[in-house]
This record gives structure tokens, sequence and C-alpha cells, in this order.
């Protein structure tokens, strides 16, 4: 019988809250990553990302052993010993990785509750980003400075990416509290300019959706329900 294969990488495993996710952010969930990675994220949900991240993971164990126990169960092999053998330790992994899934939801869940209770209580439209201020946002948010041209004095502020932002925007966000300047740099030099926590959870609230709570559909028959139940 041929050795067990080695699992191989996959694109990133959907979860069963990877809905809840997208719904209270208004993001989808390769776009959260991206923002974790960038650390545009504040400090709850670049938890929640991290958590999601190790529950992702644990799903691919889930599905890699769920495809070999159909494998074994199809009819490929010889139906002898070795086969029971093999089947019987191929349960006991999948066991063992439905385990630490559902064990890696339970953590998600923790830092998602409090993130969606706190977008259901926030009912104002008050304070949202317009278009342009979320793209200064998301270009400050890789690095940006503040530079003053040496001869004509005039400030200007430009982003690793290359995209430029009024300098009177700059000023608006920072009025707002949500960009804030090193200052122990000369503005000749260029002043390194970054998000405040504010401005991560502004950034995350622009493109969030007006129903903050997580979307319910009726389940279809025999559909698992989308929170992991307890095994017995």
């Amino acid at each position: 019988m041929p050795p067990q294969p080695a699992p191989t990488p996959t694109r990133r495993a959907v979860t069963q809250l990877d809905h809840r996710l997208e719904a209270v952010t208004g993001h989808d969930i390769d776009t959260l990553w991206a923002y974790r990675d960038r650390g545009a994220l504040d400090e709850p949900h670049t938890q929640l990302v991290d958590r999601h991240r190790t529950l992702a993971n644990a799903q691919i164990g889930v599905t890699f052993y769920l495809k070999l126990l159909n494998r074994l169960t199809s009819g490929e092999f010889p139906v002898d010993g070795a086969l029971f053998v093999r089947i019987d330790r191929t349960v006991d992994q999948l066991e063992e990785a439905a385990n630490a899934r559902d064990a890696a939801a339970q953590e998600v869940l923790a830092a998602l509750e409090p993130i969606e209770a706190a977008a259901a209580a926030s009912t104002s439209d008050e304070g949202r980003l317009s278009t342009d201020d979320r793209a200064a946002l998301l270009a400050i948010a890789g690095g940006a400075k503040l530079h003053e041209h040496l001869l004509t004095g005039r400030l200007s502020v430009t982003a690793f990416s290359g995209t430029r932002i009024p300098y009177p925007q700059m000023q608006q966000l920072e009025r707002a509290g949500l960009t804030v300047r090193d200052t122990s740099h000369p503005v000749h030099a260029g002043q390194p300019v970054s998000l405040t926590d504010a401005g991560r959870a502004a950034l995350l609230d622009a493109r969030r959706t007006p129903a903050m709570h997580a979307p319910t559909s009726p389940a279809r028959p025999g559909a698992p329900p989308s929170t992991p139940a307890k095994r017995r």
C-alpha cells in the first residue's frame, strides 16, 4: 500500500465564520489579511484576524484528513487488515483535526463577538470617511512622509506607494486624530506619517455595511450549524 500522502499547499480555506467577519468589517477575508500584514488594523481587529488565520489553517487539516478518508474508502485499495488500520488511524486524525478547528473557532468568536456588539451599538453615520480620506489613509498605512521643499517651502505628503496626498487633507486627518507625524525628524528631511489607532479603526469602519449584525440565512436541510458544535 502506498505511503500516506503529505498535505499539499492549498488556497486559503473557507471557514464557517468568514461571513461574520466580512459582515462586521465590510471587507472580504483576503482584504482583512492584507490589512493585517500592512499593519493597518487596530489591536482588536489584528487579534481577530490572527485567530481567524489559525482557524483557516485548522480547517485545512480537517479537509485533508476527510479527503484521505474518502480515498481510503473509495475502493482504490485492497480491503485487508492494513486498510482497516489506515482507516482507523485516519479517523482518529480527522477527529483531532476537527477538535483543533472547533477550539480555534471558539477563539475567533471570543474576539469577534465584542466587535459585533460594538458595531451593533454604533448607529450614527457621523465621522464616516469620504472616499478620498479612505484612500489617503490606505496610502498612509503603507508608509508616508511629509516633506518641505527647500526652495519653495511648500509642504507635500508622499506615500511609499508613490501616492501624493494634499497637505490640507493631511492636516484635516491629523486634526481628526487619524494620523500622526514623527516630529523628531526635521520636515526638510521628511517626517514619517502613520495612522493612529483611531485611524485604523476609521479605515475599517469606512467599509462597514449599514446592517452590522451577522447575516442569517435559512439553513439547508442537513446543513451543519454556522457555529461549531461540541464533539461528544
